[in-house]
C-alpha cells in the first residue's frame, strides 16, 4: 500500500516567491513568458534569467507542465503548469486542472525533488471557482504524494484568507491560534 500523504501537506498563507522549497509551481499561461498574478510575481522575483530560459521551451498546452531553474528565487526550480480557463465546467476543466497537479508532481518526483509549493492554479484571472479548484488540487496532491513517496512536503501557498479557509476545509485542518 502506498504511503499516506498525512503530515506531508501544509497550507502557507503568503508569497510563494519567498518559499525555500525545491520547486514552486507557477500558474502559467500557454506562452510561459509571464503574465499577471502569480505568474507575473514569479517572473519578477526570479529575474530575467527565467524569461530567457522559458523562451527556449516553446510554450505548453493546457494541463501541461514544464520545469526550469529558479534563478533568483529561493526555490531551486519553477514548474510552470498551464491551468484551464473556466467555461462553466463542461469543457473538461476539472481533468485539465487535475493534469496540472499530476504533471507538476511527476516532474518533481522524476527529478528527486523533496518539496513542492503550489498556488491555487486557475482560480485568479482564469476564473476557476475556488472551492471546486481546491477539491481537485487536494485530491491530486494526495494521490501524487502516494505515487511519489520521495516528495516529502507539499505546500499549498495561498494569498487570501478565503483561499486558506477553502484549503483548510478540504484538508480537514482545524485552524490553531
Amino acid at each position: 500500500m502506498a504511503p499516506d500523504a498525512a503530515g506531508r501537506i501544509e497550507i502557507v498563507q503568503g508569497d510563494i516567491t519567498t518559499l525555500a522549497v525545491d520547486a514552486i509551481v507557477n500558474a502559467a499561461n500557454r506562452s510561459l513568458l509571464g503574465g499577471g498574478g502569480v505568474d507575473g510575481a514569479i517572473h519578477r522575483a526570479a529575474g530575467p534569467g527565467l524569461l530567457a530560459e522559458c523562451r527556449t521551451l516553446g510554450g505548453a498546452g493546457t494541463g501541461e507542465a514544464r520545469i526550469t531553474g529558479g534563478h533568483r528565487l529561493p526555490a531551486r526550480h519553477v514548474i510552470h503548469a498551464v491551468g484551464p480557463v473556466w467555461h462553466g465546467g463542461d469543457r473538461g476543466e476539472a481533468e485539465l486542472l487535475a493534469r496540472c497537479y499530476r504533471e507538476s508532481l511527476r516532474l518533481a518526483g522524476e527529478r528527486g525533488l523533496r518539496s513542492v509549493a503550489f498556488p491555487a492554479i486557475s482560480t485568479g484571472a482564469f476564473g476557476y471557482p475556488l472551492e471546486e479548484a481546491t477539491r481537485v488540487a487536494v485530491a491530486e496532491v494526495r494521490a501524487g504524494l502516494a505515487r511519489w513517496p520521495s516528495i516529502g512536503r507539499a505546500v499549498f501557498c495561498v494569498f487570501s484568507d478565503e483561499a486558506r479557509r477553502a484549503y483548510e476545509r478540504e484538508l480537514g485542518v482545524a485552524r490553531r491560534g
